[in-house]
Parts: C-alpha cells; sequence; structure tokens
C-alpha cells in the first residue's frame, strides 16, 4: 500500500446512518486528530524528495548543465507525477476536512441548540411556577368558585384577577397541601399580590366563605331563608311570597308537583354562591334542582319524593348519629304498617315551633299541631327539614327489625336504644329521665 493509499484508506469506510450521539461525536474528532498525523507524516516523507528534486530542476534549467543520468530523469518524471498527485490529494484532504468541520459544526449546532431549548425550557417552568411572598396589598378582591369548578380553572382565575402570580405556584399549593378536594365553593374576600399557600388556605375553611349560602342537613327552611335574606339583601317578603303555600307563589315555577307546594325539605344541602343573585325566585329554584338532580341520582322514584323526603327529615331529626339512621327507618315503616302514630316528638316540636327539649305536656297533647304523630297516624304533612343524603339511603334501604320503640338515652354520646318491647321502652326512657336529671 502506498502512502496516498494510506491516507485514502481512512475514508474508504461506509458513512454512519444512525442518529448522531455522542459516541458518533468522538468518532468525528478521533478521525480528524487522524487525519491531521497522516497529513503530517505524508508532508515530511515528501520534503526531502522535493528539496532533491527541486535542485536537480535548477540545475536543469541551466543551458551549461549535463543531462541528468537516466535513473535520475526517470525519478524527476516520478516525481512531477507525485507532485500532480500530491496536490489533488491536498485539494481533496481539504474539501474532506471542510465536511468533516461542517458535519462537526452541524453536531454542534445542534448540541447547542438543544442546550438552548433546555434552558428555554426550565426558564419557562421557572417563570410558571414564581409566587408572590405575600401577604399581598391593601387592596381586596371578591374572588368566586363556581360549583363544580376544577382546580386549574381556579388557578387562572386567580392569576387574571392580581391575586396570584402564576397558575402554577397555586396548582403547587394545593398539591402540597393535598388540597384538591377541599376547596369549597363560595365567595371569599382575597387581597390581590398574596403567597399561594395562603390563598389555599383560606379557599379551603368553609368559614371564610363571605358570600355563599350553605346549607346543613336537617336544616329547616325558614334558617335557610333567613340566611340568604342577609347574604343577598333580597327582602324576607319576597321569599315568603313564593313560600307561602297559600297563594301558591312558587310552587308551579320552582317545585315539582309532587311537592304539594310547600318547600320545606326540598333544599337540597350545599352550598350556594348566591352573592351575585338578585331575586328569591333565583335561590330558591337553585337548591331546588339540586334537590330534585340528587334524588334521580339516588334512586329515589319521582313519585316517592314527598314520602321519602318526609320520612328522613323524621330519622336526621330523631337521632344525632347517623349510624341510627337505618334503624329509624325500620322503626317508621314498622309503625306505620301496624297502623301505630309514630309518636315522634321531633314532629311535634316542629309543628310547635320549639325545640323537642323544650316541649311542654300541653303542647304534646295539641290535637291542632298537625304535625303532633302522636295524636295523629300516618306521617305528617310535610317534611320537618331539609334531610342529607345519608338520611334519604337509610329510608331507602332501612335496616331489618321487629322493633317499634327508641330511646336516646344519653345526648351527649347519641347513645340509642331499640326495642319491639314496651317495658324495655319504658326502662329506656327511664335511663333518659335519669341522665336529664343529672345534666
Amino acid at each position: 500500500m502506498t502512502e496516498n493509499d494510506e491516507l485514502f484508506g481512512m475514508f474508504d469506510a461506509e458513512p454512519q446512518t444512525e442518529p448522531q450521539t455522542e459516541q458518533h461525536t468522538d468518532a468525528q474528532t478521533t478521525g480528524s486528530h487522524q487525519l491531521a498525523q497522516a497529513f503530517a507524516e505524508h508532508t515530511a516523507q515528501g520534503s526531502q524528495l522535493d528539496a532533491d528534486i527541486h535542485a536537480d530542476m535548477r540545475a536543469q534549467s541551466s543551458p551549461a548543465a549535463p543531462p541528468l543520468p537516466p535513473k535520475r530523469r526517470r525519478q524527476v518524471r516520478a516525481e512531477r507525477k507525485r507532485r500532480r498527485r500530491k496536490k489533488q490529494m491536498r485539494v481533496l484532504i481539504i474539501l474532506i476536512v471542510l465536511a468533516l468541520i461542517a458535519g462537526a459544526g452541524v453536531g454542534g449546532y445542534q448540541v447547542l441548540r438543544s442546550l438552548r431549548h433546555a434552558n428555554v425550557a426550565a426558564q419557562t417552568k421557572e417563570s410558571a411556577t414564581l409566587d408572590y411572598p405575600g401577604p399581598g396589598t391593601a387592596e381586596t378582591v371578591d374572588f368566586t368558585i363556581e360549583e363544580g369548578e376544577g382546580v386549574s380553572s381556579v388557578a387562572q382565575k386567580l392569576v387574571d384577577a392580581g391575586v396570584v402570580r402564576t397558575a402554577g405556584a397555586f396548582t403547587n399549593a394545593v398539591d402540597a397541601a393535598n388540597a384538591a378536594q377541599r376547596i369549597q365553593v363560595g365567595t371569599f374576600e382575597l387581597k390581590k399580590q398574596m403567597a399561594a399557600a395562603d390563598v389555599v388556605t383560606i379557599v379551603t375553611d368553609p368559614s371564610k366563605i363571605t358570600g355563599s349560602l350553605v346549607v346543613k342537613s336537617g336544616e329547616k327552611m325558614a334558617d335557610v331563608i333567613s340566611a340568604a335574606v342577609k347574604l343577598t339583601g333580597i327582602a324576607q317578603s319576597d321569599f315568603d311570597a313564593l313560600t307561602n303555600a297559600s297563594t301558591n307563589g312558587g310552587a308551579t315555577t320552582i317545585l315539582p308537583a309532587v311537592a304539594g307546594g310547600q318547600f320545606e325539605g326540598w333544599f337540597e344541602p350545599g352550598t350556594y354562591n348566591v352573592k351575585g343573585m338578585t331575586s328569591a325566585a333565583d335561590v330558591l329554584k337553585a337548591m331546588v334542582d339540586k334537590r330534585v338532580a340528587k334524588l334521580q341520582e339516588l334512586g329515589v322514584p319521582e313519585d316517592q319524593y314527598e314520602t321519602v323526603l318526609i320520612k328522613s327529615s323524621i330519622a336526621e331529626a330523631e337521632v344525632n348519629k347517623d349510624e341510627y339512621y337505618g334503624k329509624v327507618a325500620r322503626v317508621i315503616e314498622n309503625r306505620l304498617a301496624q297502623n301505630i302514630a309514630l309518636g315522634m316528638d321531633s314532629t311535634i316540636a316542629y309543628g310547635a315551633g320549639v325545640i323537642a327539649r323544650d316541649l311542654t305536656v300541653s303542647q304534646l297533647n295539641d290535637a291542632n299541631n298537625a304535625y303532633n304523630t302522636r295524636i295523629h297516624t300516618g306521617l305528617p304533612p310535610t317534611p320537618i327539614s331539609n334531610p342529607g343524603d345519608k338520611a334519604i339511603q337509610a329510608v331507602m334501604n332501612p335496616e331489618s327489625g321487629d322493633w317499634i320503640y327508641f330511646v336516646t338515652v344519653n345526648l351527649d354520646t347519641g347513645e340509642t336504644k331499640f326495642t319491639a318491647s314496651q317495658s324495655e321502652f319504658e326502662q329506656y326512657s327511664k335511663e333518659y329521665q335519669d341522665w336529664e336529671a343529672s345534666h
């Protein structure tokens, strides 16, 4: 192999078709070093011969110079050919080196471009989670979270309102506090430029709700409307005009027909953003619509809506532990089946407008009270409160048992005892009286 063949052999290998990697870049660097070394060796080996040939050529240029020996002439001709090849070789090497440099340049550009993109991405991610240090400016914002609104939507609204600096700061704070399921529906008073973690603390605290109506399980219609009046500024008379059964004000437009024109029991427990509402009809309709939707969700037959609400409101009012709802529901069913008066003090108290513990003997014997289930058999005319889901489910699936009596023997713990025996009932009643006397 000649020196030129050896040099050219370095470029005979098939080009790699695999994507550029660090290994490929190293191979390029190694190849460039080998090329430079071979070029230097090739140049050194020809230097001496070049000097000799140049001397002979200078000698031949003189007219008086004797002719060169035949061997020397052959060497000169060979050297001329070699010089031509060498010149061609140099051109080729330059082209190859330029190609290698260009290739390395493309690879370098790709690397620099990737690094630049990574840096931009990191900066973008960092800027997307920038936060205010807090505690906020003096400027306040009434911020409302709607029913069913997701964390990302709340985050963007907070940014738009100037409360938090970035949506990412808020979502990160929610994740850190594991608070996604605890965000409340309602209106909150926030400040401009708050720390995201401080915002999360507020919007997960029901006591911080300033513009929302909260309907609790077992709460009566009158109490709910009173709270709505205070929150909205809508006149009590506007609500009365709609809820008064004698005028049938809102029955046909808001209540389902099965309600019989009565709103008691038809407010679904939950939180309602009523601050922006301007009419009593809007407030009432929001609660009734949610109640109907929940009854449908729980699988209550439409013709049983009112009956189920009456029974579940009694079950929830009679005991203060939901574990007993199913047993109370069974007592109601057993008494109705045997045509025994329900005898529920909770219904009598509702009709008399007092709490059960304040009932007097006269009230217990008042036959004019349509809700006096000691005297009147069957169910009372309407629900006595707005029952929650657990009580409704208990009525839909009452526990099995033959109980027709129950007594809550300890109002502090809620302990309640059930029986089908009159004598045991009297024993439990004495147990309650003893507790009452000591408290």
